[in-house]
């Protein structure tokens, strides 16, 4: 596919289906609580694409208790020593997940720390030395931190992928039998949003290689709004994520959580906008595409009046080529069954 429109009715035509219109519906036509988070209907809603369904579990509670409760639905293949996957952000950042959270969740989980590299871009985790200290002030300091790339590469095969082969990640990755995948669910300046995918595409490829390889960047020097994206940066993350499912097989689950939803990415750290949509909730899922296409619907069910900033991110990024390339990778389902845990 040489291009992919960035309007979700082409998208729509592009996935083969209506997609989870009864998600929509039952969405925007339920009741919201008090801090305006949509109410799913019915026990189970399901999407109109064809073939399998992916489950994929919500509730719109956002707490240590009901993230345990979410990890327990999907974690019967999650076994040995265990990385968890965390966006730890960069120095006081307003939007990062909850310290008392995550350190509840992952007290929660045997055998367990949370895992990162070091970053591209020049800021606060370039360096192991910086973001061992940013660590230390954003709070990440109840548990072991591995940064991957700290002693090396490895090369992960890309299976099936149009752009790369292999792609190089932090050597550590290969220490671990399982990874959870804890994300925050928002904005993304390049890719117009972060869910699970661009948390691993992104962060688990070492910050000297796998970066430059993944963002397509000849000089690094550039400015990033000058770097290649839209439809080859959905392309080339969807296959440094896919290196990283492939890797582990089943033994990864995938948690998003969905609070604080700037259009920016936790990269920004302190200068991320504001965020102008409501706190929607957390899902869980064995599935990666499931997951993150049940965000983005959450999302577009809001309606303009409190999605609109978030969704203009997306699509002026052609974010939703993430979805779709996901699909043709054959790297999830996009039908998916959303079931409510709070009824």
């Amino acid at each position: 596919m040489s291009e992919f429109k960035c309007s979700r009715s082409a998208f729509l035509k592009t996935m083969g289906g209506v997609m989870t219109s009864a998600v929509l519906s039952s969405l925007a036509n339920a009741a919201t609580m008090q801090t305006q988070a949509p109410v799913v209907g019915s026990k189970k809603v399901t999407s109109d694409f064809k073939g399998e369904k992916a489950k994929v579990f919500f509730t719109r509670h956002i707490d240590a208790d009901h993230l345990k409760k979410l990890y327990a639905l999907i974690n019967d293949e999650v076994k040995g020593k265990v990385a968890i996957k965390l966006h730890t952000g960069e120095r006081n950042g307003p939007n990062i997940l909850p310290r008392d959270m995550v350190k509840a969740f992952q007290q929660s989980i045997p055998n367990s720390n949370i895992v990162e590299t070091n970053t591209l871009y020049i800021g606060d985790r370039d360096t192991t030395e910086k973001h061992r200290k940013t660590l230390e002030v954003n709070g990440w300091t109840f548990c072991p931190v591995d940064i991957m790339d700290e002693d090396g590469t490895v090369m992960l095969p890309v299976k099936g992928g149009k752009h790369f082969k292999e792609v190089s990640m932090g050597k550590n990755i290969v220490n671990y039998d399982s990874m959870v995948v804890l994300t925050h669910f928002k904005g993304h300046a390049m890719g117009g949003f972060g869910g699970s995918m661009k948390n691993i595409a992104i962060g688990c490829a070492d910050g000297k290689i796998g970066k430059v390889q993944v963002h397509a960047v000849k000089d690094i020097n550039a400015p990033w709004d000058e770097w290649p994206a839209k439809e080859h940066l959905m392309e080339t993350m969807a296959e440094s994520a896919k290196a990283v499912c492939d890797h582990f097989g089943k033994h990864i689950v995938f948690i998003n959580v969905m609070r604080r939803m700037s259009v920016d990415c936790d990269c920004a750290g302190l200068s991320a906008a504001e965020p102008t949509i409501p706190d929607i909730g957390m899902v869980a899922s064995t599935d990666i595409l499931a997951i993150d296409q049940a965000c983005v619907d959450l999302v577009y069910s809001l309606g303009k009046d409190k999605n609109h900033d978030l969704v203009e991110r997306i699509e002026s990024r052609h974010g939703l080529r993430q979805l779709s390339y996901m699909h043709e990778l054959g790297m999830g389902k996009a039908n998916y069954e959303l079931v409510d845990i709070d009824l």
